[in-house]
């Protein structure tokens, strides 16, 4: 395998595991924004902190449902590329 193709894989790689990383957190983020937005729009409240408050506390649960998949998925994926560093050496 080229050198080039090599580094290719790996940033596919690399996009693949930060798009899974970032999912669990970024979907029900923007699942209770579009609520909120609604609500507020509904209800004529067009106080900022009203959409950040729930936002962020939907944020901070699933950072504690998923976090510690997402730092397992990170830390397999640094362990293979750490795991890779002699083969790009011969």
């Amino acid at each position: 395998m080229e050198n080039g193709d090599y580094f290719i894989g790996i940033a596919q790689q690399a996009l693949w595991i930060a798009a899974l990383a970032t999912a669990p957190i970024l979907l029900p983020a923007l699942i209770s924004g579009i609520i909120i937005g609604m609500i507020q729009a509904a209800t004529s409240i067009n106080e900022p902190t009203v959409a950040f408050v729930p936002k962020l506390m939907v944020v901070g649960a699933t950072l504690v449902l998923f976090g510690g998949s997402i730092l397992m998925l990170i830390a397999d994926f640094m362990r293979e590329m750490f795991e890779r560093v002699p083969d790009l050496l011969n």
